[in-house]
Parts: C-alpha cells; sequence; structure tokens
C-alpha cells in the first residue's frame, strides 16, 4: 500500500498547488484516509463509479477543492452528498467551519458516518432527509451541490435553507447554458469555467443568489 499511497500523495500535493490551495500534511492524511475508505467501501455499498485511486484524486478530491475559493460563511451543506462530496473534502480544508451533509440513502449517511468518525471530523454532521423536507433552524452561508439535477430543480429545493446573503454552489460539466435561461428571475447567477488539474474535461461551477445580494 505504501508505493501507491506515496504516488497519490505527489498527485494531489501538485494538483493543489495549482489550485493555490494551503495545506497541511495532516490535510493530506486526512483526503487520502479519505479516499482509501471510500475505494474499501464502493466495494460493497457501490457509492461512486469511479474505483480507480488516481483517478479519484482528480475526479473526487481535486474536482471538490476547485470550488474552495467560492465558500463563504461558517455553516455549509453539502445536499445529496452521496459519498460525501464535494463536502468531506471541504471541510478537511475548512476544518474550523460547520459543515452538514445531508443524503436521503440510509446507507450513504452509513458510510458518511464512518468517514467523519475515521477522519476525526468533529464539526461535520449527517443529516438523513431529502432536501425539500429539511428544514433548519439555522440557514446556511454556503450550500453546495454536485450532481444534483439542474439548477431550477437545485435553486426550487434548497433557497429555504440559505441566508439572504447565502450562496448555492453547484457543479456542472459542460457549460449548462440552458439550465441557467430555465432560472427563475429571482436568482442572481454566475456561470464560472473552473479549471481542475489532472482532469481534462470541462467544469463549470454555477453560483446561485438571492437577487440584490
Amino acid at each position: 500500500m505504501t508505493k501507491p499511497r506515496k504516488h497519490l500523495e505527489a498527485l494531489l500535493i501538485k494538483g493543489l498547488e495549482e489550485l493555490s490551495l494551503p495545506f497541511t500534511q495532516k490535510q493530506i492524511q486526512q483526503w487520502l484516509d479519505y479516499l482509501f475508505l471510500l475505494n474499501r467501501w464502493n466495494q460493497v455499498y457501490n457509492l461512486t463509479a469511479i474505483n480507480d485511486l488516481e483517478h479519484m484524486v482528480s475526479k473526487h478530491l481535486l474536482d471538490s477543492l476547485a470550488i474552495a475559493p467560492w465558500v463563504q460563511g461558517e455553516r455549509l451543506l453539502d445536499v445529496g452528498s452521496g459519498a460525501g462530496l464535494p463536502g468531506i473534502p471541504l471541510a478537511i480544508l475548512y476544518a474550523n467551519q460547520s459543515m452538514d451533509l445531508l443524503d436521503s440513502q440510509q446507507k450513504r449517511i452509513i458510510f458518511l458516518n464512518q468517514a467523519i468518525t475515521t477522519l476525526e471530523l468533529p464539526k461535520v454532521k449527517t443529516i438523513h432527509s431529502r432536501v425539500e423536507s429539511y428544514h433548519s433552524p439555522q440557514l446556511y452561508d454556503t450550500i453546495l451541490a454536485r450532481a444534483f439535477g439542474s439548477l431550477a430543480m437545485i435553486w426550487e429545493n434548497t433557497r429555504h435553507l440559505l441566508k439572504d446573503s447565502g450562496t448555492v454552489l453547484a457543479m456542472k460539466g459542460l457549460d449548462p447554458k440552458e439550465e441557467i435561461q430555465a432560472l427563475p428571475p429571482e436568482v442572481k447567477v454566475e456561470n464560472i469555467a473552473i479549471s481542475v488539474p489532472l482532469l481534462n474535461s470541462q467544469r463549470h461551477m454555477v453560483r446561485l443568489r438571492h437577487q440584490g445580494e
């Protein structure tokens, strides 16, 4: 295991440097521990279609961390978190901010709870619910959505959880021009092309906010 782990560590560090993100050795170990845990559980729970660890570095870790500069505030929510993406990689990066991981499938919640315990992430918790049914007494500064449906659906199902000054960061592949056109006029939209190290494919992040913010 030592040799592939060292190789993965080198790839991860190279990617983090390209993204100009600060990191500690502890964080490097946490990110890699997460990948190995996900890879092990994936053999039984089928949490992700990607089962190659090297591809997981680029398509899971670096892809999630590429949106880090736009994450704001102290309360963060990852909706439809699945295997914990992008929530867990960002929670490791921003260890002092609270991160809630919401998912409707019990098997994913079981994995996420195990990951939180294994990685020692005290400010991360899981929520077993559908997002449209979930109501929080405290609203969120940033809501994250990766592979979670159309932009209109994301906005419709998350806006009741968002602070007036908050932001929804929706991760997309190809330029989602048609999805943007389908958004209601109340939404202020920024469509940002992002570059993910080691990933040779288009990625976009769409920033949604209440109009006027």
